[in-house]
């Protein structure tokens, strides 16, 4: 599981600095926002490890690209499900402002 320590702010009063442990592998980030920056080594931590769980492999290259490949496959169905939300409700809209109108422009007829 990754872990994270605080170093003092270096340069830039606005990005501190983060110590994170992913895969047993120590790494110094910066960011605006620590916390963000530990769940987010939490998330690829967990992803390596699920992933050398299932493949049994050593190579921590391959499973780092692996987990990547996994967390962009997610990334992409996530995307494709809010744009197709999107799509689905404007489409509504639209069926809804043409209905709409024609209620208003048929109640200007007969009123």
């Amino acid at each position: 599981m990754a872990t994270a320590t605080k170093h003092p702010q270096v340069q830039d009063s606005a990005n501190s600095s983060v110590r994170v442990e992913i895969f047993d592998q120590a790494y110094n980030l910066r960011g605006t926002d620590p916390d963000h920056i530990l769940k987010l080594a939490e998330y690829v931590d967990a992803k390596i490890r699920a992933v050398s769980a299932q493949t049994h492999t050593v190579d921590t290259a391959r499973l780092a690209v692996l987990a990547a490949i996994n967390i962009a496959d997610e990334f992409h169905l996530m995307k494709r499900r809010a744009e197709g939300g999107n799509t689905d409700s404007s489409k509504r809209t639209r069926q809804l402002l043409s209905a709409l109108d024609e209620v208003l422009q048929d109640g200007r007829r007969t009123g």
